[in-house]
């Protein structure tokens, strides 16, 4: 059984139809960055905030995995699978996969905005007024720009020790996450998928230059016939 690490981005949560994190014109839902992804902005208008997010949140419930979650979820069968997106969706749990690390939050938690240990599950609309067990208000659990990525050393470990890796649905050009690759073991096999890939192919670097929905069920047919 293999050590498989997964690095899941936007392109595969797109294809299920989550919008992507922003347009070409650089706005986000018409809003600049950050007015909607920042403590700044969060201190500055935290109604346009919640509101933000609540919006995300209600998409998120009209959306299903696509074939790639179903393919990378069915890679546990053989393997030891671990996936680290920088989504803040739920869409691996959903397919089935049951070690997932994210990197920038998660979209169905709040936490508390002085205690941010203090973490619930929120489905539903999050509004000023709501607040945590000590009174205090809640914010959407979301690593906003300018914040830390608190889970990025233990996906560095896990890339460490990883086998194979699978990079999907990220251009890999977003620090830190960006910076992960370069954990790997030199002996790792690296799967990289993407419709326009920003790397080339190599001894060590298999890619699938076309989208997630049909590139990861290919690798995934390969690694699981390497049980």
């Amino acid at each position: 059984m293999m050590k498989i690490a997964v690095l899941s981005g936007a392109g595969v949560s797109a294809e299920s139809g989550i919008k992507t994190f922003r347009d070409g014109n650089g706005l986000w839902e018409n809003h600049d960055i950050m007015e909607v992804a920042s403590p700044e902005g969060f201190k500055r208008n935290p109604a346009l905030v919640l509101d933000f997010y609540n919006q995300r949140r209600r998409q998120l419930q009209t959306v299903t995995p696509n074939s790639a979650y179903i393919a990378l979820a069915e890679l546990e069968k053989y393997h030891d699978v671990t996936i680290i997106t920088q989504n803040v969706d739920d869409l691996h749990e959903r397919a089935g996969s049951t070690d997932v690390i994210h990197l920038h939050g998660e979209l169905l938690k709040a936490r508390s905005t002085v205690d941010e240990t203090l973490i619930l599950e929120w489905k539903d609309d999050l509004n000023i007024g709501d607040c945590c067990e000590n009174n205090h208000q809640l914010r959407p659990h979301i690593v906003w720009f300018g914040e830390m990525v608190p889970m990025i050393e233990v996906a560095a470990e896990i890339i460490e020790d990883a086998d194979a890796i699978i990079i999907v649905g990220t251009s890999m050009q977003v620090y830190p996450a960006a910076g992960l690759i370069q954990y790997a073991k030199p002996d790792a096999q690296v799967y990289f998928i993407d419709p326009n890939p920003s790397i080339n192919p190599n001894k060590k670097i298999t890619v699938y230059a076309e989208k997630a929905s049909t590139g990861v069920p290919k690798v995934v047919e390969i690694l699981a016939g390497m049980s």
